[in-house]
């Protein structure tokens, strides 16, 4: 099991349209990945699991994941949450 903390900076966090992103990402792993802020954990392959966290940006999050893949899920997921996707708003 690999155990990893992350500052997330995408200025929306784990909201919406990244935690789609991240979900999607976490489902093509066959390890178990779990996601945790604060005290509360989720599953990252479980939009609403990964919505209820309330991941803000500037978040410290833990990343634990366990599975044949391991090495490669930890290493695309940290990137994405480290990465500052661009704005998707419409203004």
């Amino acid at each position: 099991m690999k155990i990893v903390e992350v500052k997330v900076m995408n200025k929306h966090g784990l909201h919406a349209r990244p935690a789609v992103k991240f979900v999607q990402l976490a489902s093509n792993f066959k390890s178990k990945i779990t996601v945790c802020k604060g005290g509360s954990c989720a599953d990252a392959k479980n939009i609403l699991k990964v919505l209820s966290l309330g991941v803000d940006c500037g978040d410290n999050i833990t990343l634990k994941v366990e599975g044949d893949d391991e090495e490669e899920a930890l290493k695309q997921l940290t990137h994405l949450l480290q990465v500052v996707l661009p704005s998707e708003d419409r203004e």
